[in-house]
């Protein structure tokens, strides 16, 4: 079976933007003359974005009523912004999946789309992961009509043309930058953009880690980002917290053991780091380990070699190393508690995770991906009122993300029908931050205040009517951003951070 594969070429719904001029009523667009001149398919199959639906159906329709029509498919993707090639990259990905295992062959149209889409096609092919004959439709404008060969096959095996390095690079940030942003780190602030840039970098670098920060930081998840964003992702991920075992049973979980190397060892133990061969071992808690088995990983780390415990033959491990703790390690050196060798082998990449406090807006993102996340299938989504947000803002989060977490998993134990969260239902020590007793009652609509009462900071007021007009929209429209981004008189990129930001989504 032959299949083209293109994006739409009727671009958004609606007027055409000023800096597009509008197309001449004779020329019908590249891909009708792809289809007019081309050597025939069996299927097309074009790719949209929500707000060009309409359009997209158009040419669909035409599409279908050409002489020998061929069947044609119309997919509609969720993107945010066509020139981000991350995101092009990332949404992409089922498609090309789709299309990598298929026997049949497959044709794409680089005349149809954003430059960023074009330009995408040409990576995805270049890199292998899509095998596919790239065509350019010539612009009518630029040619005579008729025209003999409107079709041109864009080839890269020009003679003299030479290796496209950097899109190969581009294709390994791009991949990596998808991958660590499809796991469970929430965040847009700026400390979470810059510290994911920095993740992105080095979760390319086949070279040990360090993560740093604060007790429940969600360091783990920053690990596992990196491992599913390097090029050890196929490989196994281990992890496993040091400061759970004493020294004798952390060097054999560690490194094995042989049978009859100490009570107990009935039988041959193979250790984490043969388990993790080709893949990533995540060590948590690096700091409590004692000085002989930091003598043992200083090995591994520098020659790729263990001895069991109780062994006498060597063995090649292939396993990258991303340790992690909330220790202040530079002191504990100083103090001569842990080896300065390891700590300098250990800190080529370091990462430092930002508490919660430091995140800004992220918290509002994470309590609407827990609350989404304890909600399940059923029941009410809580969510807290503006004066328990000014409680929840005012709080230090000693124990950050995952303390944020147990908050919210307590609102879902204690108060499963409630569809807001007021003063009196946090704990009392979110609760107390705010200056108030825990048993203050929050009115859970915007009223005027008393004549003796002063009012409320106008931003805590606006916040509460946007967040009702949104869920408002949304209910009228059943939950069609495009709908309701219309309704709202807003484009759908800000309708949709506005969502974020108010966690309704």
């Amino acid at each position: 079976m032959r299949t083209l594969l293109t994006w739409s070429d009727r671009g958004r719904d609606g007027p055409a933007p000023d800096h597009q001029g509008q197309r001449p009523r004779s020329d019908r667009g590249p891909l009708m003359r792809l289809l007019e001149h081309g050597e025939g398919w069996d299927r097309v199959v074009v790719l949209c974005l929500e707000d060009g639906g309409r359009a997209a159906a158009g040419l669909v329709r035409e599409l279908r009523e050409l002489d020998h029509a061929p069947a044609v498919e119309l997919r509609i993707l969720e993107l945010d912004d066509p020139s981000d090639h991350a995101q092009l990259f990332t949404v992409l990905g089922p498609t090309v999946a789709q299309f990598r295992g298929d026997s049949g062959s497959l044709d794409v149209c680089l005349s149809a789309g954003t430059p960023q889409m074009q330009t995408m096609w040409v990576i995805l092919v270049a890199a292998g992961l899509l095998r596919a004959r790239m065509l350019q439709v010539i612009p009518a404008v630029f040619v005579p009509d008729p025209h003999p060969h409107p079709i041109r096959v864009v080839r890269l095996d020009i003679e003299g043309f030479p290796e496209i390095r950097a899109m190969r690079e581009e294709l390994g940030r791009l991949r990596a930058e998808s991958r660590a942003r499809s796991g469970s780190l929430v965040g847009e602030s700026e400390s979470m953009r810059v510290f994911l840039r920095r993740l992105t970098h080095v979760a390319r670098a086949d070279v040990p880690v360090l993560i740093t920060g604060e007790t429940g930081t969600g360091k783990e998840l920053v690990a596992r980002a990196i491992h599913a964003a390097s090029d050890r992702a196929r490989g196994p991920l281990v992890a496993e917290n040091c400061g759970s075992f004493s020294e004798g049973v952390l060097a054999s979980e560690l490194f094995g053991h042989e049978q009859g190397a100490f009570s107990g060892a009935a039988r041959r133990h193979r250790g984490l780091f043969e388990q993790a061969d080709g893949g990533t071992l995540f060590l948590d808690e690096i700091a409590e380990t004692n000085p002989r088995v930091q003598v043992m990983l200083l090995r591994v780390l520098q020659e790729g070699r263990l001895r069991r415990v109780g062994g006498e033959s060597e063995i090649a491990v292939d396993v990258r190393v991303i340790a992690a703790t909330h220790r202040d390690v530079p002191a504990m050196v100083e103090r001569q508690q842990f080896r300065e060798d390891l700590w300098y082998r250990l800190r080529g990449a370091t990462l430092e995770l930002p508490p919660l406090r430091e995140r800004g807006r992220d918290l509002e993102l994470l309590v609407g991906h827990f609350v989404a996340e304890t909600q399940g299938d059923g029941g009410e989504r809580a969510w807290p009122t503006a004066q328990a947000w000014a409680a929840l803002r005012a709080y230090r989060w000693p124990g950050n993300v995952r303390e944020l977490r147990a908050e919210i998993v307590r609102w879902r134990v204690f108060y499963p029908d409630e569809d807001t969260i007021s003063l009196d239902m946090l704990s009392p020590e979110i609760a107390a931050a705010l200056g108030h007793t825990a048993n203050v009652q929050q009115p859970e609509t915007v009223q005027a205040p008393g004549v003796d009462e002063p009012p409320r900071p106008l931003l805590e007021q606006l916040g509460v009517v946007e967040a009702r007009a949104l869920q408002a929209a949304l209910s009228w429209s059943s939950g069609n951003l495009s709908k309701a981004a219309r309704a709202l008189e807003i484009d759908r990129n800000t309708l949709k951070a506005k969502l974020a930001r108010h966690g309704l989504r």
